[in-house]
């Protein structure tokens, strides 16, 4: 079982969730989720990033991942910091965004209380990693992740849902990420 809420090795994959301060639906919008796509494909490409499930809700993403080089805190700690100020930038520069105001002054407001922000903090500060070293929490955590947008209902069927690994798990199709299946 995990020691606390630390990554304590590389022997088996983690179930992470990193959420949108204040639960604010950011990824309501195409754009918002296809820069977080590109940041993922980036760090698989370039920091050793396993993927091997992931989801994006309107609120929040779940991923099942691991590394290659036994640094899943540096790499998920970078992804967050470069995916906060991609997304916060193109908030601000969205003319097309209607909740803009309401977003910035939300990401404002919570980086002025946390001291390791400059400016604004987009994440929620812990993304809680699970280890999944039993095959029943294994499991539980895919299932889990890939039926959440069936039970937000946006779709019938887990395999459906576009922004998921679902289809590469349910279908012969690939997905938008390179995945390790599990």
């Amino acid at each position: 079982m995990p020691n606390g809420y630390r990554v304590s090795g590389n022997e088996f994959p983690y179930f992470v969730t990193f959420t949108v301060i204040g639960w604010a639906d950011v990824f309501s919008r195409e754009i918002y989720k296809e820069l977080l796509l590109e940041d993922l494909n980036y760090c698989i490409k370039n920091k050793g990033l396993i993927l091997h499930a992931w989801v994006i809700m309107t609120n929040h993403l779940h991923l099942i991942v691991n590394s290659k080089n036994n640094n899943l805190p540096g790499i998920i700690r970078d992804l967050k910091s470069y995916t906060s100020k991609r997304i916060t930038d193109c908030i601000i520069k969205n003319n097309k965004e209607s909740k803009k105001d309401w977003l910035i002054n939300l990401f404002k407001e919570a980086g002025k209380k946390n001291s390791d922000n400059s400016i604004f903090q987009f994440w929620k500060q812990n993304y809680h990693p699970i280890e999944l070293s039993y095959p029943f929490i294994l499991n539980q955590r895919m299932n889990y992740l890939h039926n959440n947008p069936v039970k937000a209902g946006l779709v019938w069927e887990p395999w459906n849902f576009k922004y998921s690994s679902a289809i590469d798990y349910y279908t012969n199709e690939k997905g938008l990420l390179e995945i390790k299946r599990l």
